[in-house]
């Protein structure tokens, strides 16, 4: 009820920042929209008995998939989520032509390592929220339509809200741009991070690096894993970092020097010199994250990273989002082990089922299998529907608000699931009810 009076009243949505919400709503507009969000529908059948029911049934799975996982404590290794400010490999994009490869090496490690493609929940934007899925293992198209923003809406009103940083003692995030945004620095509290670096940190807080590129207005992702390294090293055992890079970011107004590469095809509309400089972005971030990889490889403790882009960049205005749906939410993403992890048993090289396509709230059970680690009954549910259910998105056409992408890359819809499909998907509704909107009844067993 609250979105709709708001809506009437002309309130724009501001959630990426308070700031710019009370500078443009006023004080009381802003107030009000933070009262209230539905956060999710309740899911049929849902009780305390239910839930009890449910960590039951995944205590079981979990015990089934752990017969076949050697290693039982998490914080030994390090782990390493990178968002890789809106990177999505310009070759798939439909009517656009380079005159060369833009990003080699990535496609390189792709082939070599676990990888495939990721169904974003935005296009051109929507960051936090695939970063929020990679968090949580929860999905964002099953939230209700008013809960536009999860960090904001959601998570700065929870109190330890399960995410993966629980299984870890040392836990860091790095973010080169403004803490606020998304409202960052309280929600990495939320989630238990220890940590928080960003370009407004100070002191023993402060980021170690801050070049950019030549011309590039955001600090450059080489610096960004500079300080990712440097993290690294601050402990001699395991630890969880989240690195959210700034470099490729919108606008893509810079006209890199030198830039070798020209562009063609409708695709990008009246935005070729935005592509042509966006391109040429993630031509250097190809460059970034070779060096970081061989810089993990040298490193004497076990080591995996999960690398993805969060969106496409929106700057291809020829390409019917209608007709092109599906390719307009891929990006890449990669799990990667370093060398003393796969030398030994803590890192797998190559992943090949059931990896092809995936989505954000995958990135949990899919570490965790790359790590060869045990799971709790909360991660046997994530892993279950990583790899038995459809990649799923949050819709950008259509009255459907979900998007899910079979094996094959083919968009399907709910009523082509299976009985079991149908079924996994409710327990995992349930669950992402029960943590969110619900009553937190299998908050104290699930993740243990």
């Amino acid at each position: 009820m609250t979105s709709k009076v708001l809506d009437k009243v002309g309130f724009a949505n501001y959630e990426v920042n308070i700031n710019w919400s009370a500078n443009n709503n006023g004080p009381m507009l802003t107030f009000l929209s933070s009262m209230h969000v539905d956060i999710m529908d309740e899911p049929k059948g849902y009780s305390k008995a239910t839930m009890d029911k449910l960590v039951t049934k995944y205590q079981k799975v979990a015990k089934k998939i752990n017969k076949d996982r050697p290693n039982d404590n998490l914080s030994k290794q390090t782990l390493i989520f990178v968002l890789s400010e809106s990177f999505a490999d310009p070759s798939r994009v439909p009517n656009l032509k380079l005159n060369q490869e833009a990003v080699p090496k990535i496609q390189k490690v792709k082939k070599e390592n676990t990888s495939g493609l990721m169904m974003s929940s935005g296009y051109g934007g929507g960051t936090a929220n695939m970063e929020y899925m990679t968090f949580t293992g929860l999905a964002f198209n099953q939230f209700a339509k008013s809960l536009q923003t999860p960090y904001t809406q959601l998570v700065a009103k929870q109190t330890a809200p399960i995410n993966i940083a629980n299984s870890f003692k040392t836990t860091a995030a790095i973010h080169p741009f403004y803490g606020n945004f998304y409202n960052r620095n309280l929600v990495y509290k939320r989630f238990g991070i220890q940590t928080f670096r960003n370009i407004q940190t100070t002191g023993n807080l402060a980021l170690k690096y801050t070049a950019t590129e030549d011309g590039g207005q955001y600090v450059s992702d080489a610096s960004a894993y500079k300080d990712a390294l440097w993290q690294l090293n601050q402990t001699k055992g395991g630890q969880f970092i989240n690195l959210v890079t700034m470099q490729n970011h919108l606008p893509f107004t810079v006209d890199y020097p030198d830039s070798q590469f020209k562009v063609s095809g409708k695709s990008a509309g009246d935005n070729k010199q935005q592509v042509k400089n966006y391109v040429k972005g993630i031509n250097m971030t190809d460059t970034s994250v070779e060096n970081f990889l061989n810089k993990l490889d040298q490193v004497k403790k076990p080591i995996t990273v999960v690398w993805y882009g969060d969106h496409l960049p929106g700057i291809y205005d020829g390409d019917s989002m209608k007709k092109y749906n599906v390719v307009k939410h891929e990006t890449d993403y990669f799990v990667y082990s370093n060398k003393y992890a796969l030398e030994h048993g803590y890192g797998t090289k190559k992943l090949t089922a059931n990896t092809k396509y995936t989505d954000p709230n995958g990135f949990i059970p899919l570490a965790l299998k790359q790590m060869k680690q045990k799971v709790t009954p909360y991660s046997a549910l994530l892993t279950e529907v990583q790899e038995n259910l459809p990649a799923m998105a949050k819709n950008s056409v259509g009255s459907n608000e979900s998007l899910y992408v079979n094996s094959k890359g083919k968009q399907i819809t709910s009523k082509q699931l299976t009985a079991k499909q149908k079924q996994l998907i409710h327990d995992y509704k349930l669950m992402q009810y029960d943590l969110t909107a619900g009553k937190e009844y299998s908050k104290a067993t699930i993740n243990k």
